[in-house]
């Protein structure tokens, strides 16, 4: 799945197949502007922060549970959002500081070091790394993803794709050629 914010006319947070198929609103009340996302891939939750809102909230991936982690002034400073085993990760742009705030209770926040124009954040860690199993855009034995020719998009599930093709091609009536 691919998971998004979209603060346009209607604030929401979205996900949707690789393909784009299947787009689903997770969280289309009390939202204005969600400006960053950090998904718990393991728990299977949503973190987003709201600067208009000032608030860092949670949801599982059909939207349910939701909660609030933290609120506040501070959070209009924050951009960029990662999680991390009891913590959530974050810039505030106002002072150039890394802060991990624990996510179960919002209160423990410290800062962990400063970084001169930092606007997002990630952390790379073996755990945070889903398993790999076969995939419909492995390659086929010409060297193609999934037999396509451009573009192979992971669809509903890791067994199905869609081909997709670059700016100024069209796809194939075989559905996987472009031309």
């Amino acid at each position: 799945k691919l998971f998004f914010t979209d603060y346009g006319n209607a604030a929401k947070v979205e996900r949707c197949d690789m393909d784009g198929m299947n787009r689903t609103w997770i969280v289309d009340s009390k939202i204005e502007q969600p400006t960053a996302l950090a998904l718990d891939l393991i728990n299977k939750y949503v973190y987003w922060l709201d600067i208009y809102l000032e608030s860092v909230e949670v949801v599982d991936y059909q939207g349910r549970r939701r909660q609030t982690i933290t609120k506040g002034r501070q959070i209009r400073y924050l951009c960029g959002l990662a999680v991390f085993e009891n913590y959530l990760y974050t810039v505030n742009s106002d002072n150039l500081s890394i802060l991990q705030i624990n996510r179960y209770n919002g209160t423990d926040v410290q800062a962990l070091a400063r970084l001169d124009n930092a606007k997002e954040i990630r952390v790379y860690q073996k755990r945070t790394q889903a398993a790999v199993r076969g995939h419909a855009c492995e390659a086929d034995p010409y060297g193609m993803p999934g037999g396509c020719s451009h573009l192979c998009l992971l669809s509903s599930s890791y067994k199905a794709r869609t081909c997709r093709c670059r700016t100024g091609f069209i796809l194939g009536t075989d559905g996987r050629s472009c031309k």
